[in-house]
């Protein structure tokens, strides 16, 4: 009888290990879902509900989890996607400090992560790990250009205490020392969680440099663009792409007029001149998002979510000419694939990645846009 059974115990390993090897193309979403950046990570969340159900002829298996703006819970989700889910890409998180936990996870189980905030990893941390945003050295050179412009030659800066605050603040002082922009002359900063910037709004002000730079996201960003207005500041306000969403618009109210900021051309992508290669796939995102979600409803944050889709789009055919979703040799051809990619026109921007920028976005990435009562519009 053992005879009998051990060729059949063994083909049937064998139909297993190739089932292993066919199956879906199954992809781990970490988002803020709840916490002080849900307003980044919902609209993301929304688009994934609109993403096709096959890429490359494979069904896609998504899993998306809430890391409620926590680094711990998204270092906890990446670890269960690696280790129970066997995930092909580990995507996430909105929030940066969370982004930056979950870059650990992707490299030590060699996955490819898809980062969905302008997160700086040490170098050669970033192997398994690209970025989707707009880097802040990208969008800083934008806002730079333009105060230079309107004259500005003093900035006071409050931010995040967090990764995203201390690199946006690093990379605005370098390139603004490169391009003879302004000079922050009074930096100021809080934390996510925090409902009040009262004592380092009145030190801002204190200040009367002729600008300010807020450095915050999604609503929260809110909260210290009013408590400088509050306080009887009269300058210019320059908020990050980090605030391109419907619910900074609703919560910042008429304070927010005339506020600057570098941004996406998709969020304004009808201003474009039809010669603009990100005019067409800025339109069917936001044309699809907004029927289902409402007029104006379009956010930056759901560009990103459908930018992947277009990315693993380009390089899964190529990984599957090595191998199947669910392996390890699948994981590698597909991190290669994407660090191969060139030219690839998405809602953001153009994308050329290389070994040594997996961002790999440039100056057609970004441009700058106002407040107007509520409504998104090229600056002057």
């Amino acid at each position: 009888m053992l005879k009998l059974r051990l060729p059949i115990a063994i083909a049937l390993a064998a139909c297993f290990a190739a089932g292993a090897a066919r199956a879906d193309l199954t992809l781990g979403v970490s988002l803020p879902l709840t916490g002080p950046a849900s307003g980044l990570g919902i609209p993301m969340k929304n688009y994934f509900a609109l993403w096709p159900q096959t890429v490359a002829g494979e069904k896609i298996n998504l899993i998306i989890l809430d890391d409620a703006t926590d680094p711990t819970n998204g270092a906890r989700n990446a670890k269960r996607f690696v280790t129970e889910d066997k995930v092909d890409v580990i995507m996430g998180s909105a929030a940066t400090p969370v982004a930056i936990a979950m870059a650990d996870i992707a490299a030590e189980a060699k996955t490819v992560q898809l980062m969905f905030s302008p997160a700086q990893l040490p170098p050669g941390k970033d192997h398994w790990s690209f970025r989707l945003p707009q880097s802040n050295s990208v969008m800083s050179h934008a806002m730079i250009e333009h105060m230079k412009k309107q004259g500005v030659k003093t900035v006071g800066f409050l931010g995040y205490t967090d990764a995203y605050g201390e690199s946006w603040l690093t990379d605005f002082k370098a390139q603004s020392q490169q391009l003879g922009g302004p000079q922050v002359v009074a930096v100021e900063r809080f934390a996510r969680a925090d409902t009040s910037v009262t004592g380092q709004a009145l030190k801002l002000v204190a200040a009367n440099p002729d600008a300010m730079l807020i450095v915050a996201s999604g609503s929260g960003a809110a909260m210290p663009h009013k408590g400088v207005v509050e306080r009887g500041y009269k300058g210019k306000i320059y908020q990050t792409h980090g605030v391109g969403n419907p619910d900074f618009l609703r919560v910042v109210g008429k304070d927010g007029n005339g506020t600057l900021l570098p941004i996406g051309p998709m969020l304004v992508y009808e201003q474009l001149p039809d010669s603009n290669p990100l005019k067409k796939t800025a339109a069917e995102y936001i044309t699809k998002y907004e029927a289902k979600h409402g007029k104006d409803s379009r956010s930056t944050f759901g560009g990103h979510a459908w930018d992947a889709y277009l990315l693993l789009a380009r390089a899964i055919p190529e990984a599957l000419k090595k191998a199947k979703p669910g392996t390890k040799e699948f994981r590698a051809a597909l991190r290669d694939a994407l660090e191969n990619t060139k030219e690839l026109v998405a809602t953001h921007g153009v994308y050329t990645m290389t070994p040594q920028d997996h961002n790999g976005l440039d100056n057609r990435a970004r441009t700058m846009i106002r407040i107007d009562n509520g409504k998104w519009v090229p600056a002057k």
